[in-house]
């Protein structure tokens, strides 16, 4: 009787593990014999490509936009003040300094949308 319940309880186990490997997706693949067999796709961590090229975008019109708004000369002069200050400030007036798409940006909005 102890051995039927320890058969049950791992038969019971291996039963849980393949349908939760199940759960992400499966491939069935009929083999020459005629016998469908069904294998688990395997699970694997995908980088958010979409999720990061947005956040990219948003990021050069953001700097698009304020070079447009407070204009060149301001945003410089901005720039420079970060540039003095802390490490922190440096970082930050390096990642928001006018790069060649920020300017393609500014001129493309200024002559097709204004």
């Amino acid at each position: 009787m102890v051995e039927t319940k320890q058969n049950f309880d791992s038969r019971l186990r291996s039963l849980t593990r393949k349908h939760r490997r199940m759960s992400n997706g499966y491939t069935a693949h009929m083999r020459r014999d005629g016998l469908i067999v069904v294998k688990p796709k395997r699970g694997r961590m995908q980088f958010p490509l979409k999720g990061a090229v947005l956040v990219a975008i948003g990021f050069f019109a953001f700097k698009a936009f304020m070079l447009m708004s407070l204009g060149e000369v301001t945003y410089a002069d901005r720039l420079a003040d970060l540039q003095n200050g802390t490490l922190i400030e440096q970082g930050g007036a390096w990642v928001m300094q006018a790069d060649p798409l920020t300017q393609a940006m500014v001129n493309f909005a200024n002559t097709n949308l204004l």
